[in-house]
């Protein structure tokens, strides 16, 4: 469990209405991030229609004593708005703590299918439009062969 930038409570039920959650762990200092974050907002209502949802991790809005930083919340909140990334975002928690243990660079894009295990590769990396939509269509169809 976490919550999400709006301070709405949010768990793993959030995969369940989808065939594939693209889950992409940015940083509000991430030039690579923020210069791919207009794509995937346009790809996550693109591929809406798809059972394809997008969902941001902010990884820097957690302080060193694990209390949430709420003046990078804020930022992290203007940067989403600036790129139109109007997909969910999620905010750092301790039930998160292992995943984002993993984590050693941003961007880093994973996926999951609807029961929250991860498919296809992890990408420690910024890419094209067109390059995400090539990395989406062969990970979907390893969920839906």
């Amino acid at each position: 469990t976490t919550m999400d930038l709006e301070g709405n409570a949010v768990d793993q039920s959030v995969l369940e209405d989808y065939t594939l959650t693209m889950v992409n762990v940015w940083a509000t200092f991430c030039g690579p991030c923020l210069r791919e974050m207009p794509d995937l907002g346009e790809l996550a209502e693109e591929y809406k229609e798809n059972g394809v949802q997008f969902i941001g991790l902010v990884s820097d809005t957690m302080a060193s004593d694990g209390s949430i930083d709420e003046n990078q919340v804020q930022t992290a909140k203007e940067v989403v708005a600036s790129t139109g990334a109007n997909y969910i975002h999620l905010l750092p928690s301790n039930d998160l703590y292992g995943l984002l243990s993993q984590i050693y660079a941003v961007p880093t894009t994973f996926f999951v299918d609807k029961d929250g295990n991860q498919v296809g590769q992890t990408y420690v990396q910024s890419m094209t439009k067109e390059e995400w939509i090539k990395v989406i269509d062969e990970v979907l169809a390893e969920v839906n062969p």
